[in-house]
């Protein structure tokens, strides 16, 4: 399998090399497809802001935005770090902290506004298109969604050399794109469902 694997590659980048439409991908070689269960919970950064519910302890309720430091300020135990963590890891610490002052403390968290997200869950489109950039994020959204709003690819551009940039734990893969079987051959096997963080790069001819 792994013999046959490396003869596809090498297909694909022969193909690609000399100019030729790659158009279908085998199944193998592309990126999986991401269930809900695969996505990275949310983590908190500057500007979210939360609600700290203590159960039975109403008083310490309260509504607070996260600070540039990262930190949220809590009712008893002062500043917790929020930025970079999850909503049930911030409530574990505060949990903790709580101890000293309440038995049994139970803390919930909701994020009541994502203001940092915007950063976060963009996808970029760069090098050989009308108007490089970088939009925010919709379900659903494809390659060819994503090229489109960029207007398309430009004069210099070679689209079948395309490739995505996916970052998944800090590890970096890149997929084939065929683009140009995409948008004149309607061949859509490279035409993948992007996620949050992802990049595509569309190179331009050498002349």
């Amino acid at each position: 399998m792994t013999y046959i694997r490396c003869i596809l590659i090498l297909v694909t980048v022969l193909l690609t090399a000399c100019g030729g439409r790659g158009g279908v991908l085998p199944e193998d070689l592309r990126p999986p497809v991401q269930g809900p269960s695969q996505t990275a919970e949310y983590r908190l950064g500057a500007g979210d802001v939360i609600a700290v519910t203590v159960w039975k302890n109403e008083d310490l309720n309260v509504r607070v935005p996260v600070r540039p430091d990262g930190f949220i300020s809590v009712p008893l135990v002062g500043d917790v770090l929020a930025g970079g963590r999850t909503p049930a890891e911030i409530s574990a610490v505060t949990e903790q902290k709580l101890l000293q002052f309440i038995r049994t403390p139970k803390v919930s968290i909701i994020v009541e506004e994502l203001n940092s997200a915007e950063f976060q869950n963009r996808v970029r489109v760069v090098g050989g298109v009308a108007e490089p950039m970088s939009i925010s994020h919709r379900d659903g959204m494809t390659v060819l969604d994503l090229v489109l709003e960029a207007g398309g690819v430009n004069e210099f551009a070679s689209p079948e050399g395309a490739k995505l940039y996916r970052t998944s734990a800090g590890d970096t893969k890149i997929y084939p794109v065929f683009l140009e079987s995409i948008l004149k051959d309607g061949v859509l096997d490279t035409n993948y469902t992007l996620y949050p963080g992802d990049v595509v790069s569309v190179p331009e001819r050498r002349f």
